[in-house]
This record gives C-alpha cells, structure tokens and sequence, in this order.
C-alpha cells in the first residue's frame, strides 16, 4: 500500500520549472568537488597526527582537541545561524564566503608555528566548512524532484565521504615528496615540513574552486506552504519554522541523533585509523594513504551513490518511511565493523575501516535525504545545520578527541588505538541501529 509522505500536511506550488539535468548535475557535481576539498581540509590532520606531535612537542590529547574540539565547536556554533542565513539570502553566496574562508584557515595551518596558531586555524576553517552543507543541501531539494533527490543527494555526500579518504591518499603522496626535496625552490612551499606544505597546498587549492563557483545561478526556491497558514504564504519567520519542525520531532529528532551516532564512527576512524596502522603496522605514510584512502574513497562511492538510488525506489513506494528503514539496515550492517580491537592484521584494519565506511556513510545519505523531505522549504537550510550540528559536535568533538583521550589515560598505551576506538565507537553504533529502527516505525505511523 502506498504511504503519503510524512509531510502530507503541506502542499507544493512548483510555479518554476525543474533546471535542465544537464545543469543541475553539474551544479552536484562542483558541490562535490567543493565536499572533497572541505573533507579534506578538515580531515588531513589524521595523516600528519606523528609529524606534527613531533615538530610542535605536543600530545594525543591535543592532537585529538585539534582533529576534534578545536574545530567541531566552532563549526556546530557557527553552523546554526549559518543554517538559517543559507534559507534567507542566495545560497550560493553563502557557499563562496566559506570556500574563502576555510581555504584562509587551511593556510594559516599551514604556516602555524605553536600549537595554539594551529588551534586558531582550525576554528577559521571550522567556522567557512559550516557553510557549504546548508546551503548546498537546499539547492539540490530545489533542483531535482523526490524521485531523484536521492540520488542527487547521495553524489553531494559522496564529496564529504571520500574527502577523508582523498586526504589520507592525497597527504601520504605529497608528504613522500616534501620528503624528498619535491619543494625545493618552490614559492610558499621551500624550506616547509613536509607536514606544512601539505595544508599550504591545500590552502591553496580554494582559489580555483572560487573561481569555479562564480557563475553558478540560485535556483528558485519551491514553495512550500502549510495548509493551514494563514492566507497560504510560505513561512519565513523563525518562530514559525520553529513549530513546523516541532510537529515532525518525533521523526526529526531521532534521525539527527542517529546521525550524530554514525559520525562518531566515521571520524573515529578516519582520524586514527592511519596511526594505528603506522605504530602497530610500521605502515609509512605513503603506504597508508595508499592503501586506506583508496579503499575509503571506493567505499564512499559506492555507499553514497547506492543508498541514494535505493532509497529513491524506496521512496517511491513508501514514502519518506522507507528512507529510513534502508537507513536501519545500513546502520545495523556497519555495527560488527566498529570492533575494531578484535583486528589482527593490517589487511583486517584496512577491511573494518572500508566496510564501516561503506554501511556509515549509506545510512548518513538516507538520513539527510529523509529529513529534507519532512521539513519546509525554508526550514532545510536550518535542519541540515542541525544535523550538522550533532555530527561534528558529537562526531568530529567525541570521535576524534575521545579516542586520543582514552589511549592517553584509559590504557596509556599509544599501541591501544584500536581498543580505544572500538571503546568509543561500537556503544554509539548500537545505538544508531535501534533508534534509526524506531524512527522508521515512527514514520510509519505518523504517515497513515
């Protein structure tokens, strides 16, 4: 029997033709690009966690703080008026502003010489990352149809999930020939660590990015409006938003933790993952980059753009609940992966970390589509933030820095990274699975 969306209550006026595929596609696509560098500044650290230790004097715990609190409080911060800028004022504004931005931060990394410089780059490239997701999510809901937005959806997301496989692939290459002498007599780069002159490189890759971006066009914006609105207009004041997303909390709420919970996960891994495999392995750098981001970056292909086309057939015959039951299944797939401390090899670390990836990141797509479809218009920009809010606050502050804590003075053993992650990882899994399962019966029964 077909399910009528949860957001039945509202109806859509589509005065505006849909953009041609061919534009929209390529819009995605640059919104990719744009995911793949902002991941990657974000996540590079994960690579150079011994160098900089090493160069700057510093300990697990901070490089944990600089993986995770230094830029997962700024970003959750920063990202809420952010949300709500991105459904008030052109989104592909707001994008620019935070390509500049964050590529600034990534520079000033860079050329940091104490770990509270570095400290303060990160929170600058916290505050520009924060934007890109809102407002780029909300383009994609007004460029394609439902059949199809998880799919659209699913090729923006692959750029945040392959952007921490691209920065382990992409680091180890440029570490191996900053070590080599590769930058001698290089403007901006001579005379740099090998760790410095990979987040100068990347600071710099923002230029082209920008230039890219210029000539995007802002899509209408649908409209949406409540049935019961007075005189039919859309809403736009805050309170507003505010009580049409409390009518869908019992869906909303459980889906953003859920999310939240995955993240945990997916940085955990991402930022530890090349430490274990160097310190219990002796992989170098370069091996690792290989091995590991290569196998994330295929794992995150897959996982986006597969979820996305399931989850859009799910869709067409059970409406946004079907969504989130794939969601369940994804989530519940990922949970023996996150058991990281029973791993006894390099191979097996490798093949945790890509499966976890492949099922994670599937059942983070198919969330963030299910909730752009049970929000207004004018509420997404705000809700993606909200989402984003619990994944890097939760995910990025907990995943990161809790398992550089737990090593440092749980088991105070730098060897016992892989306990600490399954520690921190594998509870919160669990739990994503169970509440991704009552969200998806909750749907369903708020449908009918």
């Amino acid at each position: 029997m077909q399910i009528a969306p949860l957001n039945s209550g509202i109806t859509t006026r589509d005065t505006q033709a849909w953009p041609r595929p061919v534009v929209a596609w390529s819009v995605v696509t640059l919104f990719c690009v744009a995911a793949i560098l902002s991941y990657t500044d974000r996540q590079i650290l994960s690579l150079l966690v011994d160098p900089i230790r090493d160069d700057l004097g510093i300990s697990d715990t901070q490089i944990g703080v600089l993986q995770g609190v230094a830029f997962a409080l700024i970003y959750s911060i920063a990202g809420l008026p952010l949300g709500r800028l991105a459904d008030i004022l052109p989104r592909r504004a707001v994008i620019w502003a935070g390509v500049g931005l964050w590529s600034i931060g990534t520079l000033l990394c860079g050329y940091a010489p104490s770990f509270w410089v570095l400290f303060a780059g990160r929170l600058i490239v916290g505050v520009g990352e924060a934007a890109l997701a809102p407002a780029a999510m909300s383009m994609i809901a007004d460029m394609f149809p439902a059949e199809r937005r998880g799919l659209a959806t699913g090729v923006f997301v692959m750029g945040m999930t392959i952007g921490g496989g691209v920065a382990i692939a992409i680091g180890g290459a440029v570490l191996g020939l900053a070590a080599s002498g590769g930058f001698q007599g290089i403007p901006l780069l001579d005379g740099l660590a090998a760790w410095r002159a990979v987040l100068v490189l990347l600071g710099l890759a923002g230029l082209p990015l920008l230039l890219a971006l210029l000539p995007i066009r802002e899509p209408a914006r649908r409209s949406e409006v409540s049935a019961g609105a007075a005189g039919g207009q859309e809403a736009t004041a805050l309170r507003e938003i505010v009580a049409q997303l409390a009518a869908v909390r019992a869906v909303l709420i459980p889906v953003i933790v859920c999310c939240a919970f995955m993240s945990v996960g997916d940085f955990a891994l991402i930022a530890w993952a090349p430490a274990l495999l160097s310190r219990r392995y002796a992989m170098t750098p370069d091996a690792v980059g290989l091995a590991l981001g290569s196998l994330v970056v295929a794992a995150g292909v897959v996982a986006t753009v597969a979820g996305g086309v399931i989850s859009d057939v799910a869709v067409k015959r059970y409406g946004p609940p079907g969504r989130i039951w794939v969601a369940t299944v994804c989530a519940a797939l990922a949970f023996p992966f996150a058991l990281v401390s029973l791993t006894s090899s390099p191979s097996q670390v490798l093949a945790a970390v890509t499966l976890w990836t492949l099922f994670s990141s599937a059942a983070g797509t198919i969330g963030i589509t299910a909730v752009q479809e049970i929000v207004p218009n004018r509420a997404r920009g705000l809700t993606v933030s909200f989402i984003s809010f619990g994944n890097i606050l939760l995910g990025l502050g907990g995943g990161a820095t809790l398992t550089g804590y737990v090593t440092d003075h749980v088991f105070a053993d730098p060897l016992a990274i892989g306990q600490s992650l399954t520690l921190v990882i594998a509870p919160l899994a669990g739990a994503a699975a169970l509440l991704f399962l009552h969200a998806s019966r909750t749907a369903r029964s708020v449908s009918r």
